[in-house]
């Protein structure tokens, strides 16, 4: 970690952010001074990570990031601060959209496409439309343009403090977590096509299909399975693979393709390392992800009818009122008359 970035000067940079997000976060009939205040303090405290970056990067002798990675960056990060300090739930979701449409920019300097456009299908696509709905169904929305309309819900912050100081905790452990594990990463000895290959071992069907399209697999052949594992018989390094010809239920004939007869096609790309890597390792955070979506759906449903029943309350009482009211000007009319 400290090849990256000091630990104190980590925590220093998160307890910064936070007194700045928790100034920033909306009060009622406060004024703009604690929220520009805020907004200068997250400033710094992001522009102070950057620059420690920067210094870290250039004294180590890496080369600095792209010149596109600035703006999307300051974008990315002014959007998620409005994203939690906006009064109005609508607008807060309009900034979410921005942020990720930031975040796919960086991701694309990466050279992970598909997870730019996975967010943009995904996120700005679909799960924003739920909370835009959730938000349609739940919130009040007032009838002019002032901030006293709002619902305190929305116009003030629930234990901004306490919010802001646990946020950022989780984000300065999180970090440090991160760059304690650039420790366990493969070893750098290994070629980058070497370390994406690694999960063709894993993906025995893929392999087949692409050594059939060659013509390197006549019928009857596929590739050697592990008996106990299911992996394939490939070796990354050397670039061999071993395949079988199967006659009913055994194995009957063996043979090794070497580097020669590793075809061009033989390569796992950023769709299938993702994939594996979901499926394998993450399957219950997918499930998890789809729980909670349905969750806010129903509590957005009850949250509705409420509103709606006590609309209605309000109807009938309005109306009753009124019917009395006429019921007197008539009385008093025929007494006159």
């Amino acid at each position: 970690m400290e090849q990256i970035i000091s630990p104190i000067a980590l925590y220093l940079i998160c307890a910064l952010g936070a007194a700045g997000i928790a100034l920033a976060l909306p009060r009622r009939a406060s004024s703009k001074t604690f929220e520009y205040v805020g907004v200068i303090l997250v400033t710094a405290a992001f522009g102070f990570a950057a620059l420690l970056l920067g210094l870290k990067a250039s004294d180590a002798g890496n080369p600095m990031p792209n010149f596109f990675f600035y703006p999307f960056a300051f974008v990315a990060i002014g959007a998620s601060v409005r994203v939690m300090t906006h009064k109005r739930p609508v607008y807060s979701a309009l900034y979410f959209i921005m942020t990720i449409i930031a975040s796919c920019g960086m991701y694309i300097l990466l050279s992970a496409e598909f997870m730019a456009f996975a967010l943009i299908i995904i996120y700005a696509g679909a799960i924003l439309i739920t909370y835009l709905f959730v938000i349609m169904l739940a919130t009040q929305a007032p009838t002019g343009d002032g901030d006293d309309e709002l619902d305190d819900v929305d116009a003030v912050a629930r234990e901004p403090m306490l919010a802001s100081a646990i946020g950022f905790v989780m984000v300065g452990l999180i970090t440090a977590a991160m760059f304690g594990g650039i420790g366990q990463l493969p070893d750098s000895k290994m070629t980058q096509a070497q370390a994406a290959n690694s999960v063709l071992v894993n993906l025995p069907k893929k392999v087949d299909k692409i050594l059939e399209r060659e013509g390197l697999l006549a019928d009857g052949w596929r590739v050697s399975r592990d008996t106990q594992t299911g992996q394939a018989m490939i070796d990354v390094d050397d670039r061999t693979i071993q395949i079988e010809l199967i006659e009913g239920d055994t194995v009957s004939a063996t043979r090794l393709l070497t580097t020669d007869d590793w075809p061009d096609a033989l390569a796992a790309d950023n769709i299938d390392r993702l994939g594996f890597n979901l499926m394998h390792d993450h399957p219950i955070m997918i499930e998890l992800a789809g729980v909670i979506l349905l969750m806010a759906m129903l509590g957005a449903t009850v949250l509705a009818r409420k509103h709606t029943e006590l609309e209605e309350a309000l109807k009938a009482a309005q109306a009753r009122k009124l019917g009395t009211m006429f019921d007197d000007d008539e009385e008093s009319s025929g007494g006159h008359a």
